[in-house]
């Protein structure tokens, strides 16, 4: 089974390949963007304090933003599972290249992360992609981080984020947020990954994806296999930006309770506009600390009966 099987992605990928219009927010390492794979006139760079193109291909900054770039935006015809490689990669690099080999997972300080986000809401995003871990963070830069996230809630950009792999029950400032979207990572059975973080803040909002051995580009033209909550997220990412692209009308929460399967909610979610207001607080109890598998067939299906109702109103 594909990885794109396991989540239902497969019928959203036949439909569109995505829309220009939706712009995501690649919050990572610096891409190889000269790749073949990569080369479809739908990268954008958003400057910060690194570049946004590679400069050593070896280092694991590299290597980890082109690997998760290559889920999302690589060509159909790539190893990759490229999910929506007509839509607007906005690449906002926040690891630096000092670090050679796929050995050390990038990480950035909760203060670069805020500033990071704040660039990509600015740039038009619509879904950020944050498949990172991060330092330890003071109290002050808790609560910067979590001005950018109440800035996304407002301006109505969904944010997916890694778990983290510590294989431990608990949550982080990142995923402890109403408005983040926890990302667990789970093999092709959808078995949870030993390493994969768990908890009932992450089983209340979040989804499970797939990130045990996935293969996806390498930022020298070769192909690698990897894993880990980094490599999920962009599989929960995607399947926004295609179901955005396919229902442009959308709002962040009707989106996102699509995504939840809380169709019941939608109308609170139209009042409530693009923002979304607090829809976001009110998910309904799970029993579990792992999040349910993304459906994005089902998804599809919710938010196809809204807008045929909205047609016919």
């Amino acid at each position: 089974m594909r990885p794109t099987e396991l989540v239902k992605l497969t019928g959203l990928m036949q439909r569109t390949s995505g829309s220009s219009d939706i712009r995501i927010g690649l919050i990572d390492g610096p891409v190889a963007t000269s790749h073949a794979d990569l080369a479809n006139g739908h990268l954008q760079e958003i400057s910060g304090n690194n570049g946004a193109s590679c400069t050593r291909t070896n280092s694991s900054a590299c290597l980890h933003g082109t690997f998760i770039a290559g889920i999302l935006a690589a060509r159909r015809t790539s190893p990759a599972p490229a999910i929506c490689p007509d839509c607007t990669l906005l690449i906002r690099p926040i690891f630096s290249e000092s670090t050679a080999g796929r050995e050390h997972m990038p990480s950035a300080t909760p203060q670069e992360l805020a500033a990071a986000i704040f660039d990509c809401i600015n740039a038009g995003a619509r879904v950020i992609n944050l498949s990172l871990a991060l330092a330890q963070p003071s109290t002050r830069e808790e609560k910067l981080l979590d001005e950018a996230f109440n800035q996304a809630l407002s301006r109505g950009v969904l944010i997916a984020a890694a778990a983290g792999n510590q294989g431990m029950l608990g949550s982080s400032v990142i995923t402890r947020h109403r408005w983040v979207i926890p990302v667990v990572a789970c093999d092709l059975r959808g078995y949870p990954i030993n390493e994969s973080n768990l908890g009932s803040t992450i089983g209340t909002r979040g989804l499970s994806a797939p990130g045990d051995n996935i293969t996806g580009l390498g930022a020298e033209g070769q192909t690698l296999t990897m894993g880990g909550t980094s490599v999920a997220v962009p599989f929960v990412t995607g399947a926004i930006a295609l179901l955005w692209s396919q229902f442009p009308d959308a709002t962040a929460a009707q989106i996102k309770l699509a995504l939840m399967r809380q169709p019941q909610n939608f109308r609170q979610a139209t009042i409530m506009g693009t923002g979304g207001g607090h829809m976001q607080l009110h998910h309904p109890r799970r029993g579990s600390v792992v999040p349910p598998l993304l459906d994005a067939e089902s998804a599809w299906q919710i938010l196809s009966a809204v807008n045929t109702r909205r047609q016919t109103a």
